[in-house]
């Protein structure tokens, strides 16, 4: 399982989770929902109480993910397989243009 705590600017709006299985869930924390309620990551995923579920990343995520040369340099220098698309972002979305940003929470599988 990897994990993510996606910040939007610099505050933490939820976390990210790509389970065993290869399943994505996407949730927003619990502050961030009481203070930011109208201040979504993507329209796509307003903010709610509850998770978001998908069998593959979420294509917001997706859009993060660099493209062309630039992957190219990322999978390489990083060694990281292309089509590891959570594995990219773990790597590549800490510091993206744009206001969010992508924060990898080690976990003891690590």
């Amino acid at each position: 399982m990897r994990k993510a705590e996606i910040f939007y600017q610099d505050i933490l709006a939820g976390i990210l989770i790509e389970t065993n299985d290869g399943d994505y869930t996407f949730e927003y924390e619990t502050d961030y929902i009481e203070s930011y309620p109208n201040q979504f990551i993507t329209f796509s995923m307003p903010v709610i109480k509850g998770k978001y579920k998908e069998n593959r990343l979420f294509p917001f995520f997706e859009g993060l993910i660099p493209e062309g040369w630039l992957l190219d340099i990322a999978s390489k220098n990083w060694k990281i397989n292309p089509n590891d698309r959570m594995g990219l972002l773990l790597a590549c979305c800490q510091n993206c243009i744009g206001a969010v940003s992508v924060k990898p929470i080690s976990t003891a599988d690590e």
